[in-house]
Formats: structure tokens, sequence, C-alpha cells
């Protein structure tokens, strides 16, 4: 029997593109294949993780922190030092909660992939086509205002190459602080705002750009954007512990946060991201898709183990492999882009991309996002490893800590 007939009846040109979706199906498996490679660690490398975090808690860089290792699917480290609140003399817990702020980023775009996979957007779709504020938003250039040379994309936003402003100005200039406004209020005003550069053109991480994207989310699920990340994200990973609006019998494991200074620790207090931590954002109306999360080491594992496993977890598919990998691929070749040495941006995550980045341990490939408190998840394709890092500091003294801390897991590798 002739194998190939059955196409006899279709047209070649559908029978080309069958092909060639089936060879990439095999291509996409096999890669997914290759990168995971079988390590062993040791233990006894990994069991002195706490006692070097506990140093630093000792030595007033932070309050506390809390670590987790996942490899293969298991937890392999785990580790808390120090104190939740200072103040009321609360330890650090496992299950303690912190304000994951920028690691709130992938959520928003793993949002905008679901809807993009059920066809109610595409990735080049311009933004205005949702958003009619940001029809003839204005370039500056040198304080001329001029049109762009084309409009925002939604990849563009997702990239952080769509030339809106890294922080709100204007009438949105205290919004961080306050969470008076609603996110479609908040995003109109953002439209006002003139483009740094034309869009696709250059590197720039805009906490606005991405806000934007939440409310895209609104427009087109025609749902608020944190219940469409609750009911399609978060309850799904049974992340129970993770919310943008502190319920009430939550609050007292929420961490506070801490600056250090003059040898001691300080409580941040309203001038923070967020406003007050000890306030728990009360009537806060701006859900922040940029940074809004509240979240757990546990929980996060739940979503960087959806990532890393090409968008199933517990055998459940919330996102098609192509999404993932799509997501996984560098957006800024050749531009200035990301915060550590060697990396790109992809769609919302900073990739390890180039031999400067393994000075970090880390292997190319490696992905992942961090939060201005000082948390921090990676994602190790290669080594079919997570790991988070999870403290509450304002400013940089989560740096030295959360290296420590990545050094000595990959040195833990056999």
């Amino acid at each position: 029997m002739n194998r190939t007939q059955p196409c006899l009846t279709w047209s070649v040109p559908f029978c080309r593109v069958l092909v060639l979706a089936i060879a990439s199906i095999v291509c996409l498996i096999s890669a997914a294949a290759q990168e995971k490679v079988a390590v062993t660690l040791d233990v006894q490398r990994l069991a002195k993780i706490q006692e070097r975090m506990r140093g630093y808690v000792d030595a007033a860089k932070t309050g506390g922190i809390v670590t987790l290792v996942e490899q293969d699917g298991k937890v392999v480290e785990s580790s808390v030092a120090g104190m939740q609140n200072i103040e009321d003399n609360k330890p650090m817990r496992q299950d303690t909660i912190f304000q994951i702020m920028s690691m709130t980023k992938p959520f928003t775009a793993v949002g905008i992939m679901m809807l993009a996979e059920e066809g109610r957007l595409s990735l080049y779709d311009e933004v205005q086509t949702y958003l009619p504020e940001f029809r003839d938003q204005p370039l500056n250039v040198n304080g001329w205002m001029k049109k762009p040379s084309r409009p925002i994309r939604i990849a563009d936003l997702l990239s952080h190459t769509s030339g809106m402003r890294n922080e709100p100005q204007g009438a949105m200039r205290d919004l961080y602080r306050t969470m008076d406004r609603t996110l479609a209020d908040a995003v109109k005003e953002f439209a006002k705002e003139p483009l740094e550069f034309d869009p696709g053109t250059h590197w720039l991480y805009s906490n606005p750009g991405i806000a934007t994207l939440g409310r895209i989310i609104e427009v087109v699920s025609g749902q608020p954007y944190e219940r469409f990340i609750e009911t399609r994200l978060l309850q799904p990973l049974q992340m129970r512990d993770t919310f943008f609006y502190p319920p009430a019998d939550k609050l007292d494991r929420i961490a506070m946060v801490y600056m250090p200074k003059d040898g001691k620790l300080v409580r941040g207090g309203s001038d923070l991201l967020g406003g007050d931590p000890a306030l728990y954002r009360k009537g806060a109306k701006y859900s922040a898709p940029e940074f809004g999360l509240f979240s757990t080491a546990e929980d996060l594992s739940h979503f960087c183990d959806m990532i890393l496993h090409l968008g199933t977890w517990k055998g459940v598919r919330l996102l098609s492999p192509v999404s993932v990998q799509t997501m996984r691929e560098p957006q800024t070749s050749g531009m200035q882009a990301g915060w550590y040495p060697g990396a790109d941006y992809g769609l919302a995550w900073e990739i390890v991309n180039r031999p400067a980045g393994i000075l970090g341990f880390f292997p190319v490939g490696t992905f992942g996002h961090g939060g201005a408190f000082g948390t921090h998840e990676w994602i190790i394709p290669s080594r079919n490893m997570i790991t988070i890092f999870m403290t509450a500091c304002e400013g940089d003294c989560s740096n030295l800590p959360e290296r420590a801390f990545q050094e000595m897991v990959a040195a833990s590798v056999q």
C-alpha cells in the first residue's frame, strides 16, 4: 500500500502545511527532550544554603529569606531564615506571603497568550484596535512631537520594546503608591504620554506597558483583569495564597518590607511601591498587572512548574507548548536589554542568552523574572530545575544573598 495515498484526496498546499505542522511538533518534542538532561545534586551542598542565608540576615542585609529549589518535580531544597515582621517578633515561615511585585508580569503575559491561543487577539495586533485612546500617540524626539513609524503592537508591550515610559508620569505620577485609580482610568492616562522611541527599535522596561496588557485582557475577555488571572491561572494551579487584594485571614502571614540603614533594618513606609506594607493595600482600586500580586514560594513553584513543563501542571494543560516556546524566544537581539549580564528579553521573560550570563552559574537558556522587593524565580530547562528566592527589602539589598543562593544551587549539580 502506498502510505502517502491519503494525501492524494487533499490539495497539495494542504499536504505541505500538514507535513510542516507535524515536523514542527516533532522538533518541539525533540528539543524539549534534549534540553532536559538528567542531573544529580549534592544534598550536602544544598544543606549549607540555610546557614549562608542566615548569615545575611544576621548582618542586617535583609529581614528574612525563604528559598526553594525543585528538580524533576520534587523539592530538593527549602530554607527559612530571619523574620517576616521584626517589630512583632514574627519569624519567617515557609508559607510567608510576599509582595512579588514585577513577578506579576509573566502572569499577565500568560493571560495574553491564552487569549491569542483562543483566536481572540493576535500578538501582531495594534494596541489601538482594543484601546482607542492609543490612536495618534505621539513620539518624543528631542522635545519635538512627531508621528511614530508605526503604532504599538501587543508584542511590543510583551517584550518592552513599545517605547512607553518606565514609570507613570503626569496625572498618574503617584499611582503606584496611592493605588487610587482603576486600571481603565490609569491606562487612559498612560496613553497620553509620548513614546520615548519608535516601537520595536529599542528596549525600555515599561511598567505602564504591562498595565496596558492587563487592560487589553479586560476588554477582550469582558472580565476584570484580576478575575481573569484568578480563574484562568491561580485557581487551576491551586495557588491558594496568591492574590491581588489581601484577604483578612492572610494578613498575619504577609512579610513587611525593610531597608538597611546605618547597620540596622528600617521598615519601609508609604513611599514604597504599593504603599505602606502594613496597610495591606486597604482601599486600593488599582489591580496593577505590572506588580500587583502577593504570593508564596510554594505557590510560585506551581506557576514555574507549568512553564517548565511547556504549559502543563499535574496533567492539566493551561498553555500550549508553542506559546511557552514563543515566550522564551529572545525578541531583543542586538539591543541593550534586561538586568542580567548576557541576557535578552523574550515575551515578559528575561533570558540568559549569551556567554556573559553564565557568570551567574546559569546555563544558556535559563529564564526568569524578579520583583522590586527582592523576590526572584529562575527556570532552568537544561537541569529540569526551578529556583525561587524570596525576601522583602527595598533597594539592592537582596543582590548578594540572591546571587549566593543561585550559585550555591548551581554548585550542587554533579
